[in-house]
């Protein structure tokens, strides 16, 4: 497919894909607000919740709703100085009590797009049957989902938050809910500083907007037909990567082969993966003690003789790579909510490799075998340690 032929799709129809991904700054001040709206409700419920000295939190959730949990670990355990701890629902299923402690109080974050995944049901009633003292956050953005509609016989241990219906992506993959959950769960470690959090919303709504507008560049490296793809992050910023490689992957319907790593993690052995048509995507830190052990990858990589291209995202001037492509943010180093706009990056990739592959976007899966809610999982509830 030619660049014109691209274009000629970005360009026209109401695909949900497109729209969802182009829709998510504005989403992100909708979502503010909501969580502010709220803020009264939701400490109330938690306050107590987090009082309590031996308190384990959890996050969990299945595939994109389970990388949520992977990008706000350490800004909740930072904050809120309890143990935290990302678990996918696709573990707590099939292996309960590698996960539960019964004597410990377990706070239950979950995040979950449809509320209907049977994981995520069934993670629910586990974690009531195998902890003393359980309490559950759920996160979701479709109202009518069962997660949702679950009842707790003391109110006191369930409390629901329900995004806007246009977080509710209508398309296959995951790429507003994404982001607003995650900032969801983001504004609610900082439910003390809600007033005052509003004008970090807003910068990284700028920075979402510098993507978006940036979308030709992204364009152009999907046309030019790398073999593999590589999404590399540090600390918070690795589960965007994951996202990043798991929606490019759904995207184009497993044809273009894909990876994510952390930074370090890269150097031992997964390097293998790069060949003289990989592309490299460095999602760079906003903290400079960090970033300095990213740049030192970096420029190992460039100085491949099989001369690798790379993408840059972040803050990083400073970053000088040949056969590399930036996007240059704005970055406050203090600012939490940075690690949002980068999975834009990721979908924005997904999208046009998914166009240019003359796969649709909205429903990517040819075969059926990816759904929008995941089908054919039995649940079974007679568990034997």
């Amino acid at each position: 497919m030619q660049k014109n032929q691209v274009s000629e799709f970005t360009s026209g129809g109401e695909a949900h894909t497109q729209r969802e991904i182009l829709s998510q700054p504005e989403l992100w001040q909708e979502v503010f607000h909501l969580i502010r709206q709220e803020s009264e409700g939701i400490a109330g419920f938690l306050r107590p919740v987090l009082q309590k000295g031996n308190l384990r939190v959890l996050l969990t959730g299945a595939g994109t709703s389970g990388f949520i949990g992977d990008a706000a670990q350490g800004t909740l355990q930072k904050i809120w100085q309890r143990p935290v701890q990302a678990v996918p629902t696709t573990e707590i299923v099939t292996q309960p009590e590698t996960v539960f402690i019964r004597s410990v109080p377990t706070l239950l974050i979950s995040f979950a797009r449809s509320g209907n995944s049977p994981e995520s049901v069934e993670t629910v009633r586990l974690a009531n049957a195998s902890c003393d003292e359980i309490y559950h956050l759920i996160i979701t953005c479709n109202g009518e989902g069962a997660l949702a509609n679950m009842n707790a016989t003391a109110p006191s241990h369930l409390y629901q938050i329900v995004l806007p219906e246009a977080t509710n992506d209508k398309s296959l993959a995951m790429t507003s809910s994404f982001t607003c959950m995650l900032l969801s769960v983001l504004l609610v470690a900082h439910l003390d500083s809600i007033e005052s959090e509003l004008e970090r919303v807003l910068r990284i709504v700028e920075q979402g907007n510098t993507i978006l507008e940036e979308k030709s560049l992204l364009e152009a490296l999907v046309i030019k037909g790398f073999e593999r793809v590589v999404f590399i992050g540090s600390g918070e910023f690795l589960g965007i990567a994951r996202e990043c490689h798991l929606k490019l992957l759904e995207l184009t319907d497993g044809k273009q082969v894909c990876m994510s790593d952390s930074f370090l993690g890269f150097r031992h052995g997964p390097r293998a993966f790069v060949n003289e048509h990989t592309l490299m995507v460095y999602l760079f830190s906003r903290k400079p003690h960090i970033l300095r052990y990213e740049r030192d990858l970096a420029e190992d990589i460039s100085r491949d003789a099989r001369e690798i291209q790379s993408l840059q995202i972040g803050g990083i001037h400073e970053v000088a790579l040949p056969h590399s492509s930036k996007i240059t943010l704005s970055i406050d180093p203090e600012n939490p909510y940075q690690v949002i706009p980068a999975a834009l990056v990721g979908q924005l990739l997904g999208y046009y490799s998914a166009v240019h592959l003359g796969i649709n976007p909205d429903s990517p899966s040819v075969s059926g075998s990816i759904s929008r809610v995941v089908q054919g999982v039995n649940i079974y509830t007679e568990y034997n340690s």
